[in-house]
């Protein structure tokens, strides 16, 4: 499965110039692990860099403008960062399924007529020993050219394979007859949301299914009390408004999984030996939670915050076609502290899988959970004296690393404000 190596954001909101991870002009640095964390206090950018990658999935779905005004954005110059007067900026570099490093490269600005547009836009190829890079999509204001078929032909010879902006992505000549040229209808619609939906450019459309692909879970214990219509589903939406659907769907076709689910709910929530779905006369699901010492049972409406969300977090790990990426914001909430370390370790079980499972990338603010981790896996986000976001990788600091190593929990660490304070 295709995982995020490192995740550039310039210009949005609290973000002018954040990286976490490797790039393509960066290949010294280690990649994002398969589980990370980014911590730190209240205000200093943590929903933004959330939001980063929501935004990005939004575009793609959307559109450029209506991401911008969606999930109360605000537009355009709500979101780019105060005081900047460039565009807003995204560098995504990943592993692709057959072991090369993708980079993809957005820069959204405003047009003529003041409305947020895609102003250049770029998907690449790396391989080792990184001077050979193929160009796979390079569009400049929705005109450009793009690669067809399986093939590239020769490769472009660059310096040491060095990304430094998009402008001289822009400047890139295609070799060989297979770049066709390109004009999209409209620049706020992506290339690879429009082009990655054609055949005759796997690679555009392979990447436009890895983000496509993302789980950004916006959770809401109130809409998973919801009484859906019957109808197994297989995958848990964003809201979970869909929870019993899903649950109706793991008891058909994959009853030993959610059995596995209900004794490992057991294990954390007392007393719960059984979750089932029942139909109501109008065709509406209601979940079910029996307790060993209750002859009724109790339903979803009734049941605790905390008990929905960690079902549902088990369920979503369980899925049997597991997204390539889950983005999660603050999952602690509602949580009784003593379970966060035990759902950091479910998400990092499954992050590290030999199954292949999906790469999790979480926020939050408990150093109960941080207490799980380890250094290579969190990153601490503070705020800069200019008021912008700044942010580290904890294992950057030795002294952090020997003091986990010797067995001090680095959640305890940031308690004592011994992580922002460094």
């Amino acid at each position: 499965m295709a995982k995020i190596e490192g995740f550039r954001v310039k210009n949005f909101r609290a973000l002018k110039d954040v990286t976490i991870g490797k790039l393509s002009n960066s290949q010294q640095a280690r990649p994002l692990t398969p589980m990370t964390a980014v911590i730190g206090k209240d205000g200093v950018g943590k929903s933004s860099l959330f939001d980063a990658f929501g935004f990005l999935a939004d575009c793609l779905r959307q559109g450029v403008e209506e991401a911008c005004d969606a999930r109360g954005r605000g537009g355009f110059e709500r979101i780019r960062s105060q005081g900047q007067a460039g565009p807003i900026e995204f560098e995504v570099h990943y592993q692709g399924e057959d072991g090369g490093a993708i980079t993809y490269l957005l820069f959204i600005d405003l047009d003529a007529t003041r409305r947020s547009y895609a102003y250049q836009e770029a998907l690449l190829q790396l391989f080792v020993p990184f001077e050979w890079q193929y160009c796979y999509l390079n569009l400049k204001a929705g005109k450009g050219f793009a690669w067809s078929g399986e093939k590239t032909g020769e490769p472009f010879v660059l310096d040491a394979g060095v990304i430094e902006s998009l402008e001289r992505a822009w400047s890139f000549e295609f070799n060989g007859g297979q770049a066709e040229e390109v004009e999209l209808e409209d620049p706020r619609r992506l290339g690879i949301a429009t082009l990655g939906a054609l055949k005759q450019h796997p690679h555009i459309a392979d990447f436009r299914r890895f983000i496509d692909g993302w789980y950004l879970s916006h959770f809401a214990p109130d809409a998973a009390r919801a009484m859906p219509l019957a109808g197994p589903q297989k995958h848990l939406n964003s809201h979970g408004d869909n929870l019993g659907n899903v649950v109706q769907f793991m008891e058909r076709e994959h009853p030993k999984r959610f059995q596995a689910i209900l004794d490992r709910v057991a294990g954390k929530i007392p007393g719960i030996d059984r979750i089932d779905c029942m139909k109501t006369i109008d065709d509406r699901l209601v979940l079910r939670f029996n307790d060993k010492g209750f002859t009724d049972p109790f339903y979803a409406q009734q049941m605790s915050d905390g008990t929905l969300k960690v079902f549902a977090y088990l369920l979503l790990l369980e899925d049997p076609s597991p997204p390539p990426f889950i983005c999660i914001e603050e999952p602690e909430n509602g949580l009784y502290h003593k379970l966060l370390e035990t759902l950091a370790r479910e998400f990092r079980q499954h992050a590290t899988g030999t199954k292949g499972g999906s790469q999790i990338f979480v926020t939050t603010h408990q150093p109960y959970f941080v207490d799980a981790l380890e250094p290579d896996e969190v990153w601490v986000l503070t705020k800069g004296a200019d008021g912008f976001a700044t942010i580290r990788r904890a294992s950057e600091d030795p002294i952090v690393s020997a003091m986990v190593a010797e067995g001090l929990p680095l959640g305890g660490l940031w308690y004592s404000d011994y992580l922002d304070a460094r």
